[in-house]
């Protein structure tokens, strides 16, 4: 059975960090090692989570990791919530790496850095990008680590200088996630520099936009890159998955801001692998 390993946070409620990856990768049909960075008892769209830090548990973690030879088939790390952290994720990939590595930089959304992260953090991402195979912002997040004016409806040209500017930091290739060109679909546009070609894929878009919805997104794009399908077919699926989420979702009478019913999307995951 393949393994991946991801390091991020938990929050006890609110469907994102590791409360999506575990459940999505596992359900994709591969052995999932998780590397909590931190216990919240809610996400942070909700007020005054509690917050507990794993940091001083992690280097243990991988201490006792090493001793009994554990390996991965790929490394996917997640929102990580201190320039240490970062440094301890630094030490998972020179451990560990085996396989691929995936950087998702959870760190900004619609223009604006989450609370308490700096422009010091912001430069550290960047830095940390750099040990990356594959990166995958979103567009604030993309802005954020060039320097560059927040555009949220940026052109094709621009996205793909954007993404080439992104594999400059270090990492083979870059992805951009919720880029859309028209009203009826959203999805994800990467470039890889080893080749130099783009690539382009996307999904039906919903009338709404979901918090947790770019955790839904790297973990299932890693599961179906660690289960053997096609870069292509990977971006594919990762965009179909976080569609379907997001419309039975809507279907839901009840349903708010905090999260998406990905739940009741994993048997149609399931099935397409």
């Amino acid at each position: 059975m393949k393994k991946i390993v991801t390091m991020q946070d938990i929050s006890c409620v609110g469907k994102c960090s590791l409360t999506a990856a575990l459940p999505v990768i596992s359900a994709m049909g591969i052995e999932t090692a998780v590397l909590p960075t931190a216990v919240l008892s809610t996400h942070t769209m909700f007020r005054n989570p509690t917050f507990c830090d794993l940091s001083d548990q992690i280097e243990v973690i991988l201490d006792h990791w090493e001793e009994n030879h554990f390996s991965f088939d790929a490394i996917y790390t997640g929102y990580l919530g201190s320039l240490r952290q970062m440094d301890l994720a630094r030490e998972l990939i020179f451990r560990f790496r085996k396989g691929p590595v995936l950087v998702d930089p959870c760190m900004a959304d619609n223009g604006k850095l989450y609370a308490g992260f700096t422009n010091e953090f912001v430069d550290e991402m960047r830095n940390f990008c750099a040990e990356a195979d594959i990166i995958c912002p979103n567009l604030s997040e993309a802005c954020f680590m060039l320097k560059i004016p927040y555009q949220e409806k940026p052109d094709e040209e621009m996205v793909r200088k954007i993404l080439k500017d992104l594999t400059r930091i270090g990492c083979h290739t870059a992805i951009l996630t919720g880029i859309s060109f028209n009203d009826t679909e959203t999805g994800a546009y990467a470039y890889n520099r080893d080749t130099d070609t783009y690539t382009y894929v996307s999904a039906k878009k919903q009338k709404e936009s979901f918090h947790g919805t770019g955790d839904l997104w790297a973990s299932c794009f890693i599961g179906a890159l660690v289960r053997g399908k096609s870069f292509e077919a990977s971006l594919k699926l990762a965009c179909q998955f976080v569609s379907r989420s997001i419309e039975l979702t809507l279907q839901e009478d009840n349903h708010n801001t905090y999260g998406v019913n990905f739940e009741q999307a994993l048997p149609d995951l399931i099935r397409s692998l």
